[in-house]
């Protein structure tokens, strides 16, 4: 319906890399046997008292900096009540009227026109347990609760309502992603769960100021269905509207194997969560010194990498994207770049030959079997001549396959031939073998060389310098 537009608004969750819990000593590991990383604080005894991480606060003023946004010098921690099996002290240490962070964005290009998302807040929160249910959940005969995850520090990063498409959606949080892991405060695994959404998401009559009735989308655990799930979701508002049908504010959540939302519950106000300033917690203090001494120590974030890599290297603005998309694959491009080859051909390599067989192979680049420093070699060799580039692509497939150094295998196969007395003897034996080629290109028809070249390269199995056949060729059968 043309003329309605969605109102899209993300939450993101955003497990925060430190090695203990945000309110007690328990390990933050991921992976260890159900309920072996609690202990009475995080499991919500009687008598216990809660103290705050100082490398959680850390990791999310680092992260809000990075943002853009304002760093508040007094934050507040509350307790957001609700009952449910994976939350042990029926309430979860949020921040909700002081939060960490207000007032930053994230901006992007999609489509080739930039796009500058708001952030409203960054604060600070526990993670809930995990319940694994024996079968589909809404059938389920009974479920069991994992309290490992319960209290991992948690960042809550809430846009501004100001997407409008899936794909601005999945596009935020793919930038949003790269810049956490870029900070190093969160491995960004949506598998796992240290990276996750919820949406909100309504349709409204274009050029609107209010918004429509606010649907909230869980459970989707990756980008494409983070789409596929808004995408529906757009759609099924739309055609109620059409229908004149009454949508209704709810929790819907995303089935991934139908293609489908489906309704969880009705959405609860923040007034249902009866929030107030949790009594066993000081408000947060954050020194401005301590500020600025975090916002020094930032890194080269990937937007600012990407315009570097197209002033400095010259590089494509596509390839810049790709080449920066995680911290690991532009420092394993600039290793190339610092062993003095050229940065447009270490792109093509990097991003044809290497990436393409490390996503065949259900890889990352952090995997490569090819360190950058050889790949540099390799393309050195290419650059001075020494192999061709039909002999650089076999020299690929063996060091992918066996972690060869590329001089062994030019010591061991030899180079590419650049001898002229060598070639002009091989190139006279295809002029005479092959007399209807060598008159068909006297006549005009410049394509019978390409014939003849092939003759020669197959004649020294592809080792002869192929600039060098054409010239010799061209000179024998001139005139």
């Amino acid at each position: 319906m043309p003329e309605l537009e969605a109102v899209i608004g993300l939450e993101v969750h955003a497990e925060i890399l430190t090695r203990s819990k945000m309110f007690c000593g328990c390990s933050a590991t991921f992976g260890a046997p159900p309920n072996t990383h609690t202990c009475p604080v995080c499991l919500g005894m009687p008598g216990v008292l809660p103290v705050v991480n100082r490398r959680a606060v850390e990791y999310a003023i680092r992260t809000a900096l990075a943002l853009h946004g304002t760093i508040a010098p007094v934050s507040r921690f509350a307790r957001k009540n609700y009952f449910y099996p994976d939350l042990p002290k029926a309430y979860q240490i949020s921040q909700y009227e002081l939060p960490l962070s207000e007032h930053g964005h994230v901006a992007f290009v999609l489509a080739g026109t930039e796009r500058r998302i708001g952030i409203r807040r960054v604060h600070l929160e526990e993670d809930t347990g995990k319940l694994v249910h024996a079968g589909i959940m809404e059938k389920a005969e009974s479920s069991l609760v994992d309290y490992n995850r319960c209290g991992v520090p948690l960042m809550e990063i809430v846009s501004e309502p100001d997407l409008r498409t899936p794909e601005e959606a999945a596009e935020y949080l793919r930038t949003l992603r790269a810049i956490l892991v870029y900070l190093e405060v969160c491995d960004g695994n949506m598998e796992e769960g240290s990276f996750r959404c919820d949406a909100n998401v309504s349709v409204r009559p274009v050029g609107a100021t209010e918004l429509g009735v606010k649907v909230e989308v869980k459970n989707m655990n990756s980008f494409r269905n983070v789409q596929r799930a808004l995408d529906y979701e757009i759609r099924r508002q739309a055609r109620a509207l059409r229908d004149g049908a009454t949508l209704v504010q709810e929790t819907r959540l995303w089935n991934a194997d139908q293609e489908i939302t489906l309704s969880m519950r009705s959405k609860e106000q923040a007034h249902d969560y009866r929030y107030f300033p949790d009594p066993d917690l000081v408000p947060l203090v954050v020194e401005p010194a301590w500020v600025d001494e975090i916002r020094r120590r930032l890194p080269e974030l990937p937007e600012a990498k990407r315009r570097r890599f197209v002033e400095d290297y010259g590089l494509p603005e596509y390839d810049a994207g790709v080449l920066t998309a995680t911290k690991e694959l532009a420092e394993y491009y600039e290793a190339c770049i610092r062993a003095q080859c050229d940065p447009k051909a270490v792109s093509n390599w990097v991003m044809v030959e290497l990436l393409g067989r490390l996503n065949k192979d259900g890889k990352d680049i952090a995997q490569s079997p090819i360190p950058p420093e050889r790949l540099a070699a390799l393309l050195g060799l290419l650059a001075k001549g020494a192999i061709s580039g039909k002999m650089a692509k076999e020299f690929f497939d063996e060091m992918y396959a066996s972690d060869a150094d590329p001089a062994e295998i030019l010591k061991a196969k030899g180079g590419q031939i650049t001898d002229a007395g060598e070639l002009e003897a091989i190139v006279r034996a295809v002029i005479a073998k092959h007399a209807g080629p060598v008159a068909e290109y006297r006549k005009g028809k410049e394509t019978a060389l390409n014939f003849l070249v092939g003759q020669v390269m197959r004649a020294t199995q592809g080792k002869a310098n192929p600039k060098l056949v054409n010239e010799l060729l061209a000179k024998a059968l001139a005139p």
